[in-house]
């Protein structure tokens, strides 16, 4: 796709020649602690440690004939990545300043774990889960994740208020949806945990209630709950239909293209950061066909290229910087959950050196079963191990661990969306129909009433969709400047909650660049500590 055409006025409208430009550009290096004049931060977050940080000088960079006549633009800000964290990150930028703000990517907007592959179309732009689930029945009050949870939640229902009172639909606009959520127990055990998450979640005031068995089928009749079993509740719940949200974000960003405070730069992959001879700091990333001045700040949004990514950008860098972001692939799930809690030591070691992948499937206007609510098992928090699985496109000898869970919705066209799996395994985006029928095994556990289908009754009307969120070990997104840069920040490894998460996530970062007061607090996202 190529740039919008409405670029702010080029501050060196000469070609670029590095080697003898008067703004000294180098390869990015070490500036030193990172501060934002006038940021607010936490204390502590900005005192970087510098251990890591080589010692020898950067040389200017050489620049081929081809590369010196790179066209340049200038911006307030630059973001790499057209993700929902990017796009979000963009509008608000946008909406709350006066900056201009371009953003880059390698391909087209939200190709990674917001546009998963979608195996009829290629390209889906759907997000997690593909109907974007704004659940906080599974969210711990009280953790690191929280506040970030509940102000993302807070924000997305002011968006949908703000539409509505513009004279607008917000279920035609976002495919907002206030369905509300049901996390499913079907063991005493599970129910007596679904009481006291209950309790946590109400006295953080959240409204949510504890339904038994009988309450759960006058809610959902199609759903088989054991006697001992039971629900915990959450009627404020929501979900969006991604596609919408994306189209939305994108429409409001490129509006102020007029303006000449917005532009986009599509298949055209950054390769590298490049810093100013004089001061040190980062001045412009070159891609494959542009330099792109950022004279305010720079922000890596690359979901699970986001580690591979800053790797080039920094390779003629001083600075070491190992960002642990992973690719994990799916097929439905958008739970947040702590690393340790849901593998056993067996696993560990093999799951934080692999990936994760997942499939979504969908089974289209599905008029056997319709579900007022969004619905997940207990074990969507905690998935089950069920199998070693070679996947055929990998050596016999490379098992990968599997996991499924049942999540079940109907999506506002009346489309049947089940999961869950999560499976390590690279960036690997095929299908593997071993899979799919583990899902629907795992739904017929739940819904009687798909007993006595087979999935092969489906196979054209279906759509299967697959792909890879941005992993971190501990669970955390990363959010805020990098170690010895302090106009570079990172905000990526949001896994299952990028949809959820990300226009509160947009808003702290908007919050550091400005200076401004955080309405959440920053530092268990923190880079510092956290990349080796």
């Amino acid at each position: 796709m190529a740039a919008i055409t409405m670029l702010s006025p080029n501050p060196n409208p000469h070609p670029i020649s590095f080697a003898s430009s008067p703004r000294r550009l180098f390869p990015c290096g070490l500036v030193g602690e990172s501060s934002f004049v006038g940021s607010k931060f936490p204390h502590g977050i900005l005192s970087f440690s510098t251990k890591k940080i080589r010692a020898e000088r950067s040389r200017p960079v050489c620049v081929s004939a081809m590369h010196s006549t790179l066209a340049s633009h200038s911006f307030d800000v630059v973001i790499i990545g057209a993700g929902i964290i990017g796009l979000s990150i963009a509008r608000q930028f946008l909406l709350h300043s006066d900056l201009s703000v371009a953003i880059v990517d390698k391909e087209v907007p939200c190709s990674g774990a917001t546009g998963a592959v979608d195996v009829s179309f290629c390209l889906a732009f759907w997000l997690i889960l593909g109907q974007g689930y704004l659940w906080m029945v599974h969210k711990t009050p009280e953790s690191d994740m929280w506040e970030l949870s509940i102000r993302s939640h807070k924000l997305w229902e002011m968006l949908a208020e703000s539409i509505q009172e513009q004279g607008m639909n917000p279920l035609e606009v976002l495919g907002w949806q206030k369905t509300g959520s049901l996390l499913i127990g079907r063991t005493l055990k599970e129910s007596d945990m679904l009481k006291r998450r209950v309790n946590k979640l109400a006295a953080a005031g959240v409204r949510a209630e504890y339904l038994c068995s009988s309450e759960v089928l006058v809610k959902e009749p199609a759903v088989m709950v054991e006697k001992e079993g039971g629900a915990a509740f959450l009627p404020d719940d929501c979900q969006l239909d991604a596609r919408r949200v994306v189209a939305f974000i994108r429409k409001a960003n490129k509006a102020f293209a007029s303006e000449g405070r917005y532009a986009e730069f599509f298949n055209d992959p950054a390769t590298l950061l490049l810093r100013s001879g004089n001061t040190g700091e980062i001045e412009a990333v070159q891609t494959s066909k542009n330099i792109l001045y950022g004279k305010k700040a720079f922000v890596v949004a690359a979901g699970c290229w986001s580690g591979s990514l800053m790797n080039d950008l920094l390779r003629n860098s001083d600075v070491v910087l190992d960002v642990p972001v992973k690719p994990r692939k799916f097929y439905l799930e958008e739970a947040w959950f702590k690393f340790e809690t849901c593998w056993s030591k067996g696993l560990e070691s093999q799951c934080r050196n692999d990936s994760w992948k997942g499939h979504l499937l969908v089974l289209e206007n599905f008029n056997l079963l319709r579900l007022k609510h969004g619905l997940m098992e207990v074990g969507y928090t905690n998935h089950e191990v069920i199998a070693h699985h070679t996947m055929n496109s990998v050596s016999r000898d490379q098992g990968q661990a599997l996991s499924i869970s049942m999540t079940a919705t109907t999506d506002t066209v009346g489309n049947l969306v089940l999961g869950s799996s999560r499976q390590f395994a690279g960036f690997d985006t095929n299908v593997d129909e071993y899979i799919l029928d583990h899902i629907w095994e795992r739904a017929t556990v739940f819904f009687p009433s798909l007993k006595d289908l087979s999935l092969n009754d489906f196979t054209g009307r279906r759509e299967v969709r697959v792909g890879l969120r941005p992993y971190m070990p501990d669970g955390k997104p990363l959010i805020g400047p990098v170690p010895g840069f302090s106009n570079l920040l990172l905000a990526t490894g949001h896994e299952g909650g990028g949809l959820s998460m990300a226009l509160g996530t947009a808003e702290m970062v908007v919050d550091m660049v400005l200076g401004n007061m955080g309405k959440v607090d920053y530092s268990p996202f923190s880079v510092q500590g956290r990349c080796s």
